[in-house]
């Protein structure tokens, strides 16, 4: 299906507005080669303008003076209409960066209607206004909106990414310039129509495309306040340099490498089914994925008899069709890379069980068949580096110790899994893995945890609770004895 049609213009200040010169990025099907649109590339007058226009919005409108219950009352609007139209969102998304429909729908539509579900439970929870006494005096201590934030999503989770960041962003009172990949940015146009109809005041929410160097022009102006960004670490490191020579404010969810540690006396059959999820989901293309493998020389055999026969019955495809489970990758150059990748892993002495190369007959398309390699050393590239395809590698160990020392050797920390038939076991295996969240036999954190990494993965917490603290500074006000009891009276606040 061709999109073309609805992407002409930006949306700025609540309008969709013309572009202010006629660049522009073509969005092609990962799957087809088919041109799904083209998009006006944001300038940096364009970005001027959605900056200026967040701004005002923040400085002087009503959204940030809003009582709570009616930035809620938006955001319920909003996700009833993500779900209305999660047909039109879960083929625009497949077609766009070729996730599989079976996987677009639910994980993009209807994660984001959780976030902001999840969102909507818990900010009355949230320490907005709290009252501290003490006998040296009393204090009032606010958490106030951050003012004008710049979100900045990636390609491969675009709706969910979005919202991790847009739910809180908003029930705090911030104003936001959102900037979607030019590889995907056709979601954020549909995204635009929701946010007018489920009432968000102009200019609260503002929409422009850009490519690098227009992006970093966002992260170095002057009325941005906060940035938000989800991405690679390479990237999140220059957005770590160029805020902190600017003392700007920034959260960043970065890159993984993560680990499944598998126990001796884990159940294969269920390692392999959660596995069959939690390492190729997205094509591979997950920060979170379980790419490492880790065995003890025990069980390393029959374990990957195991995963070869669960890799194997993969289907790949196109990713309009409920059957498929392996789309496109998303561009040539990441198909590239992650051949790169593969060739390094043969190069040096790791074994191909399972896939390595494009499917037959299928030589020009996208595909990377989903590959497993086993006699894989931590030391080795494909263990040590993040490899954004659907490659997976087990590494043989000796015992529990190593397991957890080799998932700790590694610069990431985002995301985990351990695997035994004693749940407590494997809890306290968990506790011992440098990282941000872990799954115990494959049971999912649900978006009531704090999510986001240890090391090179990134910086904050994005999610629940938590992820209302990227969105907010702390006030602190002195007040005598008498204005305190007068607060405590009049309030709910915590003495």
């Amino acid at each position: 299906m061709v999109w073309q049609g609805k992407y002409s213009h930006f949306f700025i200040g609540g309008e969709w507005v013309e572009p202010l010169t006629d660049d522009t990025f073509t969005v092609v099907s990962p799957y087809t080669g088919e041109t799904l649109a083209t998009v006006p590339a944001g300038s940096p007058g364009d970005l001027d303008r959605a900056i200026a226009a967040a701004r005002h919005s923040f400085d002087s409108g009503p959204w940030r003076r809003s009582e709570l219950a009616e930035r809620k009352r938006v955001l319920t609007r909003l996700g009833d209409l993500l779900v209305a139209n999660i047909d039109e969102f879960g083929t625009l998304i497949a077609e766009e960066v070729g996730l599989p429909i079976s996987q677009s729908k639910p994980s993009q539509v209807g994660a984001a209607k959780a976030i902001i579900d999840t969102n909507l439970e818990v900010v009355d929870e949230y320490p907005w206004s709290v009252l501290r006494r003490s006998p040296l005096g009393h204090a009032l201590v606010e958490r106030v909106p951050v003012g004008v934030v710049v979100a900045i999503v990636p390609w491969n989770a675009p709706l969910s990414v979005t919202m991790l960041k847009l739910a809180p962003a908003l029930l705090t009172g911030c104003s936001v310039i959102l900037k979607p990949s030019p590889e995907a940015p056709l979601f954020s146009h549909y995204l635009a129509e929701l946010v007018q109809e489920a009432g968000l005041p102009a200019g609260v929410l503002n929409i422009v495309t850009a490519d690098r160097a227009e992006s970093e022009y966002l992260v170095v102006h002057p009325d941005v306040d906060k940035i938000s960004f989800t991405g690679s670490s390479l990237a999140g490191q220059r957005i770590a340099s160029l805020c902190g020579e600017r003392v700007r404010r920034y959260t960043l969810e970065l890159g993984g490498k993560s680990a499944a540690i598998v126990l001796d006396d884990a159940d294969v059959d269920q390692v392999a089914t959660a596995l069959r999820t939690l390492s190729f989901r997205y094509s591979g293309q997950a920060c979170t994925n379980k790419t490492r493998v880790i065995v003890s020389r025990r069980r390393e055999a029959e374990l990957v008899d195991r995963l070869a026969t669960t890799v194997r019955e993969l289907t790949w495809g196109d990713p309009l069709d409920p059957a498929t489970d392996v789309g496109p990758i998303v561009s040539e150059r990441q198909r590239d890379r992650i051949e790169q990748y593969i060739e390094s892993g043969r190069r040096q002495g790791a074994t191909v069980v399972v896939g390595g190369g494009r499917p037959a007959g299928h030589e020009d398309s996208l595909f990377i068949e989903p590959t497993l390699f086993r006699n894989v050393t931590n030391d080795m590239t494909i263990a040590q580096e993040e490899i954004f395809g659907p490659v997976v590698a087990v590494i043989a160990v000796e015992d529990e110790d190593e397991a957890v020392a080799v998932a700790n050797d590694s610069d990431f920390g985002l995301s985990g899994a351990v695997f035994s038939a004693d749940p407590l076991r494997a809890l306290e295996v968990a506790r011992r893995i440098d990282t941000g969240s872990i799954e115990i036999n494959g049971a999912s954190t649900g978006f009531k945890a704090a999510l986001g990494g240890f090391k090179r993965s990134g910086l904050g917490r994005e999610s629940s609770l938590e992820g209302f603290d990227a969105f907010v500074e702390i006030k602190s006000y002195g007040i005598d004895t008498g204005l305190a009891d007068a607060l405590t009276a009049a309030t709910d606040l915590t003495a």
